[in-house]
Formats: structure tokens, sequence, C-alpha cells
């Protein structure tokens, strides 16, 4: 279980959320190719490690906000924290 902490509601499982992608600028103007759009609708970065992601908790507040989460564990923190020693 993964649990995402919303931050207006705490902390709470994830089936509580809808996932809305990684924060990327969306292409705009008459400008962009379909290739450049294709790229910004189906390619990530998929990185091994802290990923920002964006998350709208549909269960509760009702509201979209970013989270920090570790691609390989799955443990998440708010945007911003600093990473917890362990204790060893």
């Amino acid at each position: 279980m993964i649990r995402i902490p919303c931050p207006n509601c705490g902390p709470r499982n994830s089936n509580e959320f809808r996932y809305s992608g990684e924060p990327r600028k969306r292409p705009v103007g008459d400008d962009v190719t379909p290739a450049e759009f294709r790229a910004y609708l189906y390619e990530h970065t998929n990185a091994l490690g802290w990923v920002k992601e964006n998350w709208y908790h549909s269960a509760g507040c009702r509201r979209f906000f970013q989270i920090e989460r570790h691609t390989l564990s799955n443990d998440c923190r708010p945007v911003g924290s600093a990473p917890q020693e362990s204790a060893s």
C-alpha cells in the first residue's frame, strides 16, 4: 500500500487519489509538430529515485497537489522536504 501525504487531509491510502502525471510544460503554439505533442503525451522520464508527481485527491479534498515519490520503494514525501536520516 502506498500512503500519499495530502497537504490538506494528511496521509491517506493511494486508492483515494488519481495520478495526474509528471509536472511538465505543455507544448503550445501553431508550430508544435504532431511528434512533439505525442512525445509530451507518452514519453516519460521513468527515472530511478525521487520524482515529482501530480496527484488529485478524488475521495477527499478534491484538490491537485505535488509530491515526491521514490520510484523503487514507493516512499512519498511532500515536495521540498529533506530526505530523512535512516537510523542505524
